[in-house]
């Protein structure tokens, strides 16, 4: 069976060794076409390990390329599954491809995380998960949070207080290890996250701590958000910012959580267990996490989102990889030929 594994480039070695390693276990060839801004970090590096530890010539193949280059291998007749990272418009894409040859097709997709805080938690330890959840890695990961949502008793003080976190936090050489926060992958993408902070304060948002930028360093950002949810708030902005928004009864949280077409993480914050897992059963998601922050991952857990965030794949763990790189085939044996029934 062949392989193929499409990937993103918020953490592009992690991403590519958590589908290629079962997949070459498994007994099947892998093509890995890695994001072209890391082809080297998300396909050569991985390659190379696997050649110094004596892998089989012909086993994995690393084919960087742009979006035309990954449609030919998915469209390509002995590639039987497909495993892909990405956005959802892309990922729509490589779905439509694969489904018209009847493929397997694995999506992730992108993740707008909602961060729930309610009014029992300790606000401390509260604005140090949430300045995690969303600018860890410089809101790069798809699991990153894109919506805190924070009870109207400790709104206000949560907002001065991620804003003030967030104005403390070094922006710079990542190698330093006083520095918080690294470079935005690239000017697009600067320039995208600039665009839907800019937006959202023009629609009315406050903002509190950020909103600037030194070449691909950009501050991390906190916006008080209006009634009207804002582009920020709306759209997975893969950056470091942080929109929140108050709400007054859990009910309420539960409405502001499901209102958003993606489904991969949601976190609730809270001092009392009972409300926290009441919450949990109440709110769409492939993943919730009561008191950890949004980005939360174990390998041998399964990962995947619903909605817009995939199709109900989900990755790591036993169970989830012998579903999604092997066949199930039925078969029977006899000792001898029996006499025909008829």
């Amino acid at each position: 069976m062949e392989l193929r594994r499409v990937l993103f480039r918020s953490m592009p070695l992690a991403l590519a060794i958590r589908a290629v390693a079962p997949a070459l276990v498994l007994g099947n060839a892998v093509i890995l076409k890695p994001d072209p801004r890391t082809a080297v970090s998300g396909g050569v590096v991985l390659a190379r390990v696997f050649e110094e530890a004596g892998l089989a010539r012909g086993l994995l193949h690393v084919l960087p390329g742009d979006a035309e280059v990954g449609e030919a291998v998915v469209t390509e007749p002995r590639v039987r599954i497909v495993s892909f990272t990405g956005s959802a418009v892309a990922g729509r894409r490589v779905g439509e491809l694969g489904g018209r040859l009847l493929k397997r097709v694995m999506l992730e997709l992108g993740g707008n995380g909602a961060l729930v805080v309610l009014d029992d938690v300790d606000l401390d330890r509260a604005v140090r998960a949430g300045a995690y959840a969303s600018f860890f890695h410089q809101g790069q990961v798809c699991m990153a949070a894109g919506r805190h949502l924070v009870h109207e008793n400790v709104y206000d003080e949560y907002v001065e207080r991620l804003g003030e976190f967030a104005e403390g936090l070094t922006v710079g050489d990542p190698s330093r290890e006083t520095v918080a926060l690294g470079p935005l992958i690239d000017a697009a993408q600067r320039d995208r996250v600039h665009q839907l902070v800019s937006a959202s304060v023009a629609a009315g948002a406050k903002l509190v701590a950020g909103g600037r930028f030194d070449g691909l360093y950009y501050r991390p950002t906190v916006l008080a958000e209006p009634e009207e949810p804002t582009p920020a708030y709306r759209e997975e902005v893969f950056g470091p910012v942080a929109p929140v928004r108050p709400f007054a009864t859990l009910g309420e949280a539960a409405e502001l959580v499901a209102d958003s077409e993606s489904g991969l993480v949601v976190s609730i914050l809270t001092a009392d267990l009972g409300r926290g897992m009441a919450l949990a059963d109440r709110v769409p998601g492939g993943m919730i996490h009561v008191n950890d922050p949004t980005i939360d991952h174990e390998p041998n857990a399964p990962f995947g989102g619903m909605g817009s965030s995939g199709n109900g794949w989900r990755a790591g763990g036993a169970k989830s990889d012998l579903d999604a790189y092997t066949e199930t085939q039925w078969l029977t044996l006899r000792t001898a030929l029996p006499k025909a029934a008829l």
